[in-house]
């Protein structure tokens, strides 16, 4: 049975940071992309980070440069290292497993709410 787990979100102040991470088990990791989606209220789905099983990265714009996607493939673990928070990024964080360009698996999200 596949599950992902987010952990780590929760309140921060603006410029803050948080980990999340994203545990996986049931399926080979190593042989799919990782992605973290995020949704806010009342707007649409948003892919915030990618990394293939080899490791490489793509980001969104707006998150580039503060965020950092990293995987390990031996713990079948995800991260999702968020610096310089801006009340923006408040939303539910996925995990999200990714085959061949579908989105294929996902967790049940973690909420990150930045706000003084």
């Amino acid at each position: 049975q596949v599950h992902l787990v987010e952990s780590g979100g929760g309140l921060v102040q603006p410029g803050g940071s948080l980990r999340l991470s994203c545990a996986a088990s049931g399926f080979t990791f190593g042989s799919y992309d990782m992605s973290w989606v995020r949704q806010a209220p009342g707007k649409q789905r948003e892919l915030v980070a990618s990394i293939s099983g080899g490791g490489f990265t793509n980001y969104a714009g707006s998150v580039k440069g503060r965020f950092t996607i990293s995987r390990d493939n031996v713990k079948n673990m995800v991260y999702l290292q968020m610096n310089s928070l801006k009340p923006e990024d408040t939303a539910t964080y996925y995990c999200n497993a990714v085959k061949l360009q579908i989105p294929t698996y996902w967790g049940q999200g973690t909420q990150v709410t930045v706000s003084s």
